[in-house]
């Protein structure tokens, strides 16, 4: 029998209502999680973070960093304005082993640019918290981060903060009294070193992980060549990872006004103070002799491994991005070590020791970048 034409249009009528429900349920469905925008975040982040690096890295190198002498996290935000709150700071400084020893004719004019400077670099540190924190939050609640996600912000936004403490940490060693040295008032290198170093993971990480979402994986096959290719890339990233961390030693002690010669170290390849201290270990570390020379094979096998590197890719098929970043490693591998040799040369001027400093974010970028082309795609 042939159905009513009423029933027809209920039919009809049934159909367009559950078109429009779907069509409400796309709007309202949030987007894939780990989405383009993520990812850009994460570049962004890291960005800010080699933007503190480098800040840090000036302020280490004008000597600015044991200028603030107390640590709030809300109050220190507001600089002093007037001229009996510039000599209240004054005073609190003059009262630290910096000015009683090394600064102790420093004018009220003097003490502002040191402390502007360290004033700078803390705020930053505040800007790249709070550039992890808040879009995180965001995405959390707008449910655009995948499980795993989740867990790799949870400790990107973990890792911020202890940046921060660390910090401190570090400034505090250079504000303790010592009265059995007669050294200039510095921070503790392994301080130092520990804070450039959680620096670092935090920016190799954000790099890394912004990277692997916004570019594709190359379907590369899996050739025994092109595994130990991977293999040798991720070696070699561990190397310059390793040199740019005991440049944090370099800049403790400052070992760089030490020997300002290359190739050799002084009139001799290898200098007789090399293992001036006992026990032996402790030189690798508090010997600056022995810091400058480690800085300095450390660099030479860096960019051997670089250019050994690229000279195997050649060997291999890679696709243009690939083949983009084994050039570009090289390339700035080269102008690294000529930074490198030219502050030490002219007595370590603070823009070019700056450059240096900066090179070797680019560098380590440069090696993620490399790595990141390489992937494996997942069965």
């Amino acid at each position: 029998p042939v159905p009513p034409a009423g029933g027809r249009r209920r039919r009809c009528g049934g159909c367009s209502r559950r078109r429009g429900f779907q069509r409400r349920l796309l709007q309202q469905a949030p987007p894939p999680a780990d989405p383009p925008a993520v990812g850009r975040w994460l570049l962004a982040c890291s960005g800010a973070v080699a933007g503190a690096v480098v800040l840090g890295g000036v302020t280490r190198l004008t000597e600015s960093g044991l200028s603030m002498v107390d640590w709030h996290l809300l109050k220190e935000m507001k600089p002093p304005r007037t001229q009996q709150e510039w000599e209240a700071e004054f005073q609190k400084y003059q009262q630290f082993p910096e000015f009683k020893i090394l600064n102790h004719d420093m004018t009220l004019t003097e003490f502002k640019f040191i402390w502007y400077m360290e004033y700078s670099h803390r705020m930053w540190g505040r800007v790249v918290g709070l550039a992890y924190i808040l879009p995180a939050a965001y995405f959390w609640r707008k449910g655009w981060l995948s499980r795993p996600m989740k867990g790799c912000v949870l400790a990107l936004c973990g890792l911020v903060c202890f940046q921060g403490l660390l910090g401190w940490y570090m400034v505090k060693s250079g504000l303790e009294e010592k009265p059995d040295s007669y050294d200039i008032p510095r921070v503790s290198q392994y301080r130092l070193a520990a804070h450039l170093g959680s620096a670092l993971v935090l920016y190799s990480a954000s790099l890394w992980t912004g990277l692997s979402l916004l570019l594709p994986r190359h379907k590369l096959p899996e050739t025994h060549q092109l595994i130990r290719l991977r293999q040798y890339a991720h070696g070699t990233t561990a190397l310059i990872f390793l040199t740019a961390l005991s440049g944090a030693f370099v800049a403790g002690l400052d070992a760089g006004l030490v020997y300002n010669s290359f190739p050799k170290m002084g009139e001799r390849w290898i200098p007789d103070d090399l293992l001036a201290f006992s026990p032996i270990l402790k030189n690798i570390f508090e010997n600056p002799t022995t810091v400058q020379f480690d800085h300095r094979i450390l660099g030479i096998t860096s960019v051997t491994a670089v250019t050994a590197l690229y000279l195997f890719s050649r060997k291999i098929p890679l696709p243009r991005r690939a083949r983009m970043a084994v050039t570009s490693l090289l390339a700035v591998a080269c102008l690294q070590v000529g930074l490198g040799i030219s502050t030490l040369l002219l007595y370590v001027p603070t823009p070019l020791a700056a450059t240096h400093q900066s090179g070797s974010l680019a560098l380590l970028s440069m090696a993620l970048w490399l790595m990141s082309e390489l992937r494996r795609v997942p069965k």
